[in-house]
């Protein structure tokens, strides 16, 4: 088969590489039919992520179609159209049977960490893929909901979710601001109301990315290159700042922007992936009784949220915005990497 392999810093390649294989009972081999790239891809290629080494297939996300499963999947079949979930659970070890899927011990205990596609097995970007403990790992997808939107669920749309408005405590009439409004900043924003939120207001950079926010359910915007930004924010609450701040960029500087904004007694949730160090002025923090959250996504809301992708409640649709053939992988990278420039938010790839 076709796959999208890691061949170290800086280096991937379109390749030929060997089909993937049943190696335990609970495995399923899954044809993907639409795939997509994540941030974290990005990281990976900079030499960010050293747990992953060189031949590495990439990707996270997917939906395709079971084309063989193991012994012991008895709720799936060969045929099933199926959300690939970025995180795997067995469903078994201590962890999983707290939801906490993102800190899967595997039935063996061994890896502690539910993120292993792309990252310590090869992953979704590729003609076909293997998913351990497929029955815990794979979402039936119903009719009617496309492969566009359903791959929305595979990762952003529940990190967002979890890590941003859970997390965040977010509640009826809270006033929450979404620092970054890329894909996973869009989600948080498409969500946040589920929860009740009164005012959502979208901080980025990016003037296009602004206007997407409001598509996604944002109140507000602000430009935060403006001098004045952080009094623009504050003008859009009672001067105290925002229940819940909610980063989702991963970079100091964003985080900055989150305790500068966070009134007392609220909350700052870091969704972005984080490459460097965060300063943490704990001795000017500690008197605001703020609660800061963080974590990797455990994708327990995921079939909830395709309840309500399928009723038409969450615009997933919205954020495709370049779509690629398998054989276009490397220019979908291309694109994905300059979105300053491309806008783009989600590229899609279809087989």
């Amino acid at each position: 088969m076709k796959a999208l392999v890691y061949g170290g810093p800086g280096k991937k390649s379109w390749t030929d590489v060997p089909d993937p294989v049943i190696t335990n009972p609970s495995d399923a081999i899954v044809r993907v039919d639409t795939t997509t790239i994540c941030g974290t891809d990005l990281h990976i290629l900079k030499g960010d992520v050293p747990a992953v080494t060189e031949g590495r297939i990439l990707g996270h996300e997917g939906v395709g179609t079971i084309t063989e499963v193991g012994s012991s999947v008895t709720s799936l079949k060969v045929g099933d159209r199926v959300i690939i979930s970025c995180i795997k659970s067995c469903g078994h070890c201590a962890n999983c049977k707290t939801g906490l899927y993102s800190h899967c011990l595997g039935e063996e205990g061994k890896s502690g960490t539910g993120w292993v596609f792309g990252h310590l097995i090869d992953g979704t970007q590729a003609e076909f893929v293997r998913v351990p403990y497929a029955e815990n790992s794979l979402h039936l997808l119903p009719e009617g909901v496309s492969d566009e939107e359903a791959v929305m669920l595979s990762d952003i749309l529940p990190t967002g979710f979890e890590i941003g408005v859970q997390y965040g405590r977010v509640k009826p009439g809270d006033t929450v601001a979404v620092i970054g409004a890329g894909p996973v900043g869009l989600a948080a924003i498409a969500t946040a109301g589920l929860y009740g939120a009164a005012t959502i207001i979208a901080v980025d950079l990016d003037a296009n990315r602004l206007e997407k926010a409001r598509e996604f359910g944002a109140t507000d915007a602000v430009l935060s290159s403006d001098a004045d930004w952080k009094d623009q924010v504050l003008a859009r609450t009672d001067g105290l700042g925002v229940d819940v701040a909610i980063e989702a960029v991963g970079v100091p500087a964003t985080f900055g922007m989150c305790t500068d904004i966070v009134r007392p007694g609220g909350t700052v949730a870091n969704v972005g992936v984080h490459g460097k160090p965060v300063e943490l002025h704990v001795e000017d923090l500690w008197i605001q009784n703020i609660s800061i959250s963080m974590g990797l996504v455990n994708a327990n809301t995921t079939p909830l949220l395709l309840k309500l992708v399928a009723r038409k409640k969450i615009p997933a649709a919205k954020f495709a915005t370049h779509r690629f053939r398998f054989d276009q992988f490397l220019d979908a990278y291309d694109t994905f990497a300059r979105a300053a420039e491309t806008k783009a938010l989600k590229v899609v790839i279809s087989g």
